[in-house]
């Protein structure tokens, strides 16, 4: 019923800079919060940044003054652009989104994208 598809990762080095994109489709009638997770190999899926719909904004220490997160929200998108990459960002990125469906009241579920690998090389 949702879908969510990102782009924008890739292979960078130290110090660069990627833009994620995530577009969510579907029977969307409001999306809630929309965010930004990684997880890198042999560790838990971690928060890096959310977004709620009136545009507020919470961060994982390790990324504040290097990431920033955006929605536009006519385009059911959120961005998160990444400056000054570090080796240790590298993960698989994943979005998610609290999403209401048409004709459904109430209530908001949560979808995630499929995820798009980010590599930092030093």
């Amino acid at each position: 019923q949702v879908q969510l598809v990102e782009s924008g990762g890739g292979l960078v080095q130290a110090g660069g800079s990627l833009r994620l994109s995530c577009a969510a489709s579907g029977s969307i009638l409001r999306i809630n919060t929309m965010g930004w997770y990684r997880q890198a190999p042999g560790k838990q899926r971690e928060l890096v940044a959310r977004i709620r719909s009136f545009g507020s904004t919470n961060y994982a220490d390790s990324v504040k003054g290097r990431f920033t997160i955006s929605r536009d929200n006519a385009k059911n998108t959120v961005y998160l652009q990444m400056n000054s990459l570090k080796p240790e960002d590298t993960a698989v990125y994943y979005c998610n989104a609290d999403v209401r469906l048409v004709g459904i009241s109430g209530s908001y579920d949560t979808y995630w994208g499929q995820g798009t690998q980010v590599t930092v090389s030093s």
